[in-house]
């Protein structure tokens, strides 16, 4: 039995994973974690998650649920997600991380936590969405000269565009064609901008409702197009590949892993 505490407990992802961890037997949440501001301290996580009661009170203790859990798993935001990480580090427990927006010094934290203990970042949980990411590096590969789009949609709250996992398939495209992304990447077009320049990797955010997270990548050249897509209808996938993640990141020696690891695309 691997203990887990969740951190982000209230939030949509957090009640998430503790719904999915109940079809687990060798996962138990043993701590669930949010900000001194949450009006849900003191409730049953359980019953937050509208599932039944786990015993288990949301805290904003940060350190007391860390030190209760074998894994920790983070759906907070990201400045607390480091916070997390490092704290990770320090108690010497793994941790998993699916938030996105990290900046670029924020990613620089994460990765020197892996100095003392396994951290397992990834923009998207979903084993389909890591699946297709690996076929999509192949197909941007052996369809070198195609013009490539990439098109992803969210709920109307998401706070970060393009969405992490947008940005991590136009990273592996770009390493496939061997050009740097901070030179190819385009992100929307507007007004009169020509013809579209050769080698480009547009990049597009459309913000809408309530749809958990939709992406679409764009293979075109004169005379036909090829469009691989992803849809999510349920954030229950996210939660299961964090599950899946923590299952596996209970055995790792400190390092910097992702979802690719988990599912052996490397």
């Amino acid at each position: 039995m691997i203990k887990i505490a969740i951190f982000g407990a209230a939030g949509r992802m957090g009640q998430a994973v503790i719904r999915c961890c109940r079809h687990l037997s060798d996962l138990k949440i043993v701590a669930a974690v949010e900000s001194p501001q949450c009006p849900l301290l003191g409730k049953d996580a359980g019953i937050v998650a509208g599932t039944m009661d786990i015993g288990v009170s949301i805290s904003d203790n940060d350190r007391e649920g860390a030190s209760r859990a074998e894994v920790l798993i983070d759906f907070s935001f990201p400045s607390s997600s480091v916070k997390h990480a490092q704290l990770s580090a320090e108690l010497k427990k793994p941790i998993v991380i699916g938030i996105t927006g990290l900046s670029k010094d924020e990613h620089a934290l994460l990765k020197k936590a892996t100095l003392q203990t396994a951290v397992l970042w990834s923009p998207n949980m979903s084993l389909g969405v890591n699946i297709l990411n690996a076929a999509v590096g192949q197909f941007a590969k052996k369809l070198a000269d195609y013009d490539v789009e990439i098109v992803e949609t969210h709920h109307s709250r998401k706070k970060d565009a393009p969405s992490g996992t947008a940005l991590r398939l136009a990273e592996t495209i770009a390493a496939a064609r061997g050009v740097s992304l901070d030179n190819a990447a385009v992100y929307g077009r507007q007004g009169n901008i020509g013809e579209r320049r050769a080698g480009q990797i547009g990049i597009h955010a459309v913000r809408a409702g309530d749809v958990v997270g939709d992406h679409t990548i764009i293979f075109a050249t004169e005379g036909e197009r090829l469009e691989l897509t992803h849809r999510a209808s349920s954030r229950d996938s996210f939660a299961m590949g964090a599950l899946r993640a923590a299952q596996w990141i209970a055995k790792q020696s400190p390092g910097f892993y992702d979802m690719r690891d988990v599912l052996g695309l490397k």
